[in-house]
């Protein structure tokens, strides 16, 4: 059975969704004014312009690395079921990789930036997720999230299925390997690992307590209660 045949879903395809929503309604904007006022709007657009454009590059951007993400794990890890892109009940937000491997479910963040990452533990208080110096410590709240709604969906089929959540991170040029992340150790925090790509399909490819028909058997009923996020989307 070849690799895509235990992928469920479109990786990136609700990012995509929006990033091409934000396009058309920034084309469709009336352009008004002469036609040298359109031209120094072009040159130098006002700042709610470059907001938009900027969210909407930030999500063709998310959406390029799920799908090579994606794409990856199906090289790498071929006995591996799969869903990409599925919608968190009750919520606006997505899942975007779950991963039914040997040792456990395993719920994906896949993001995609460029500098260094970094787990800081100050002498006082919690710690931080940083990247490029930036306090992104809100990544781990929205992985949380996702993890409780795969137990939630995972609860009265089955017992004794760990679900692990974990942070991918994948080079913005869509190298392999995340940059900024130490080569030699995995940083956690709160728990959680941060891998880049190359790591965690060496992960999903453990040996565990989870055969292939049941791991088949959890993608399936997985798949109905968790829809695809696009298919939400469409349908709001």
């Amino acid at each position: 059975m070849a690799a895509e045949d235990l992928h469920i879903g479109v990786a990136g395809s609700s990012a995509r969704y929006h990033a091409e929503r934000l396009r058309h309604d920034r084309e469709l904007r009336p352009r008004e004014g002469a036609r040298l006022e359109r031209a120094e709007t072009a040159l130098f657009p006002p700042p709610e312009a470059r907001r938009r454009r900027l969210e909407e590059r930030n999500w063709l951007t998310g959406a390029e690395g799920e799908h090579g993400l994606a794409a990856f794990l199906a090289r790498r890890c071929p006995d591996v079921p799969m869903l990409h892109d599925r919608a968190a009940p009750l919520s606006r937000a997505n899942i975007d990789h779950i991963a039914i491997a040997p040792s456990g479910v395993y719920v994906i963040d896949c993001k995609r930036y460029r500098g260094k990452i970094e787990v800081t533990t100050p002498l006082f208080g919690a710690q931080k997720l940083k990247v490029n110096g930036r306090n992104r410590t809100s990544l781990v709240r929205g992985l949380e999230r996702q993890v409780a709604h795969v137990q939630a969906a995972l609860a009265g089929l089955t017992t004794e299925i760990p679900v692990h959540g974990c942070l991918c991170f994948v080079a913005p040029e869509g190298r392999s390997a995340g940059v900024g992340l130490p080569i030699l150790r995995t940083p956690r925090i709160d728990g959680y690992p941060l891998y880049y790509a190359k790591r965690l399909a060496k992960r999903l490819n453990r040996p565990g307590p989870i055969g292939s028909e049941e791991a088949r058997a959890l993608q399936g009923e997985l798949a109905q209660r968790l829809p695809p996020a696009l298919r939400v989307l469409a349908t709001a």
